[in-house]
């Protein structure tokens, strides 16, 4: 009985550092997609979503692999325990919030695979980081793993129809499913790429729009702090 205690408070801890790490990029996240709308009067990010392997699927996992059932072991070698998922408008997007989480100083990046500049050959396309961060626990520092998959809406849209379409169906998947699979993928990205476009446009008229601003006359003494109220309470959220 004892053993089988302290055999459950390992795997406990084991789990609780999963979540805390989810929890601590969840938090890193969002303060650099805050900062970034602060900066840039623009988000970045259209969704996060967080999932956490149960232990049953890790021990399947452990299983498929042939590897013996022991946490060093998993923590080395099974390293999508803890997952997020980053959804974003624009492919510009995907690599200014990867390059922005690699910029942390307490983030270090173990592997990056690029699926948009490579697509797999069913047409799957994301970029996908494996990050280690520390975890700061009662008695003890956890690195700890974390996967992280940053899409654009329609890549993440392919994405969920195919996960349903391979594993959701129990029989072999037709070649001419497989075949529309693929050509739907392309259709993506191509809207990805059209958007993309749009999204430069946009951004060259608001520089010039600004640039435009920036010589008027903003008037003196008041009328400045005036201006400067107004910038505080609309980019800032401060009155």
């Amino acid at each position: 009985m004892k053993d089988l205690k302290a055999i459950k408070i390992e795997l406990t801890r084991f789990m609780m550092a999963y979540k805390f790490a989810l929890d601590e990029m969840t938090t890193k996240i969002n303060i650099l997609k805050d900062e970034f709308n602060y900066i840039h009067d623009y988000n970045p990010i259209e969704h996060v979503k967080t999932r956490l392997k149960s232990p049953e699927s890790i021990f399947r996992k452990v299983q498929r692999k042939g590897m013996d059932f022991n946490l060093d072991t998993m923590k080395e070698n099974i390293k999508d325990i803890a997952g997020i998922r980053i959804t974003c408008s624009f492919i510009s997007d995907i690599y200014e919030i990867s390059s922005m989480i690699a910029n942390q100083k307490d983030i270090r990046i173990l592997e990056y695979k690029d699926y948009i500049k490579n697509p797999k050959p069913n047409g799957y396309q994301s970029l996908h980081m494996i990050v280690e961060i520390p975890i700061f626990m009662s008695d003890r520092e956890e690195l700890t793993c974390v996967e992280i998959q940053i899409r654009t809406i329609a890549m993440d849209f392919w994405a969920s129809l195919d996960h349903k379409i391979y594993y959701k169906y129990n029989k072999a998947v037709p070649q001419k499913m497989l075949d529309e699979l693929k050509t739907t993928a392309e259709m993506a990205t191509l809207l990805d790429n059209k958007m993309e476009n749009l999204h430069k446009e946009m951004k060259k008229m608001k520089l010039a729009d600004e640039a435009e601003d920036m010589l008027l006359p903003i008037g003196i003494g008041n009328n400045k702090l005036k201006l400067l109220e107004t910038f505080m309470e609309e980019k800032l959220g401060i009155k």
